[in-house]
């Protein structure tokens, strides 16, 4: 999606705190302040100096806008910028032209962008489910947007709509009754109905309130106990319950779709383990966290599943695996547990077998690998014989982006200690010092550095392929770090991340 994807998300990134990024687009018209005391700045941010303050009513002339943003002439020959939601435009070029009359959500995995109100007309883009956007009009069964900087349409069946309160309105109307539910990931809550106000707290994805008031386009809720905050308006679901409507849900329940699922300590497949649950598994929602759900396990505490991994119930939504942005997405990656059956490999000082630890290593990475949509492929699956040979022949099988060797090391003198990485031809060397360097980040183990390594499965490899010595069993110390569960999730999270960072970079 790329810059699309930047401006339409503008918005969420301005509460977030952060500077918008992308193309500015020329435009003219004029754009008259609609709120009472309005800022313009000297960039199209909040983060960049004042200006001047406008006035309700004042007019302006525009000349481009970027994101949110409407560059503005201003008197002397100064321009400056002025946050759209705070306006109202009327436009003489061939973008949007008419105001904007409610805000939509999109409610389907992926939604096409057209040039026209029709399934013939060329599509210009894509927008992803949960994605906001103003609503300019209709005609038919379409919608018109903006997308790009330019008019465009969606088709209206999949979009949720909810209409935008009145701006200019410095009133705070009651709601008794109505109910908010947050629709962006993270939403911050405020001290005053204003971007300008104090930050106080936050709220998640899915979360509902009941709406004490609106003043503008922001609401009031009670986000704990006794305290009380403004939230972005554009930013909830706004529903009014009736006498013949259901109750709104309030503990929406997620099922385990496949055996040997990862709950997470947080909504990342970087997080440490807390427990593994099978298939038919249930759990109590209590958030959604982007592409993940919060649950509440056995003990009453909160682990986290991705959302694709699960089927729900109640009013929580499914969630599709996205991947947007993921430089592992659709790579083919070959992961080797060295050794297995009656090859064990070298045995611990306290008598740990490599082959056990090589493939508790792997399948720890491979969930990771497989959680960020790569396409992963294991050597070996279970405690079995596997021929050098035929391992390099997996990786040129399936054509691997990358092939990795696991194994864990062993010295006559038992005071040797730290990891090594090996690659054997050149074009291997980058990918061998990119898992090193993000390992031995994350372990901690003594630098041993990456080095030129005489190893059948990278020698006889025409694939992109590496070889790690993960530390060394035969030191005792050593050892029982090696076989803790701390370890392994920082061994399987430094792989991980040399892969992500490598497939990034080339």
């Amino acid at each position: 999606m790329g810059k699309k994807f930047i401006i339409l998300v503008f918005c969420f990134t301005l509460i977030a705190g952060f500077l918008p990024q992308g193309n500015s687009m020329a435009a003219s018209g004029t754009i008259t302040i609609s709120s009472a005391v309005v800022n313009i700045r000297e960039g199209p941010g909040l983060s960049y100096p004042l200006v001047k303050q406008a006035n309700k009513g004042e007019k302006y002339s525009i000349i481009r806008e970027k994101g949110d943003w409407i560059e503005v002439k201003l008197s002397a020959g100064q321009t400056g910028w002025v946050a759209d939601w705070v306006v109202s435009k009327a436009n003489n070029d061939t973008s949007v032209t008419s105001n904007k009359t409610s805000v939509g959500v999109v409610t389907v995995p992926s939604l096409n962008v057209r040039t026209s109100p029709s399934s013939a007309s060329a599509a210009v883009g894509k927008l992803s489910k949960g994605m906001t956007v103003n609503v300019y009009g209709t005609q038919n069964n379409w919608t018109q947007i903006q997308f790009n900087g330019q008019a465009a349409w969606v088709s209206s069946q999949f979009l949720d709509f909810q209409t935008n309160t009145q701006k200019g309105n410095d009133t705070t109307s009651s709601t008794s009754g109505t109910i908010g539910t947050v629709t962006a990931g993270s939403l911050s809550i405020r001290s005053e109905a204003s971007l300008n106000a104090t930050i106080i707290g936050s709220v998640h994805k899915g979360q509902s309130f009941s709406i004490l008031g609106e003043k503008n386009d922001w609401i009031k809720i009670e986000f704990e106990p006794n305290r009380y905050g403004w939230v972005a308006g554009w930013y909830m679901d706004v529903t009014t319950p009736n006498v013949s409507s259901e109750p709104v849900a309030k503990a929406n329940k997620v099922t385990i779709v496949n055996n040997g699922t990862n709950i997470r300590k947080g909504p990342n497949v970087q997080s440490d383990v807390l427990l593994r649950a099978n298939a038919g598994d249930t759990f109590a929602v209590k958030r959604e966290e982007n592409d993940w759900y919060a649950i509440k396990l056995a003990n009453g505490s909160i682990g986290y599943v991705a959302g694709w991994l699960v089927s729900t119930n109640g009013t929580s939504p499914s969630i599709q695996k996205k991947g947007a942005g993921s430089d592992l997405r659709n790579k083919t990656i070959v992961l080797d547990p060295g050794h297995g059956g009656l090859d064990t490999g070298t045995t611990g000082a306290s008598g740990t077998l490599e082959k056990n630890l090589t493939i508790r290593t792997a399948r720890l990475l491979y969930d990771k690998l497989t959680a960020s949509g790569a396409n992963v492929i294991l050597t070996r699956n279970s405690d079995t014989y596997i021929s050098l040979p035929e391992r390099v022949s997996i990786a040129r099988t399936y054509q691997a982006d990358a092939f990795v060797s696991i194994h864990y090391d062993a010295n006559g003198n038992s005071s040797v200690r730290g990891m090594t990485g090996y690659y054997y031809h050149t074009y291997q060397k980058s990918l061998a010092e990119y898992l090193y360097s993000s390992t031995i980040n994350q372990t901690k183990l003594n630098y041993r550095g990456v080095r030129f390594g005489d190893y059948h499965v990278i020698r006889e490899n025409s694939q992109n392929a590496a070889l790690m010595e993960l530390g060394y069993l035969s030191n005792p110390e050593e050892e029982m770090t090696l076989n803790s569960n701390q370890y392994q999730e920082n061994a399987a999270t430094g792989l991980y991340n040399g892969l992500t960072r490598y497939f990034k970079d080339n």
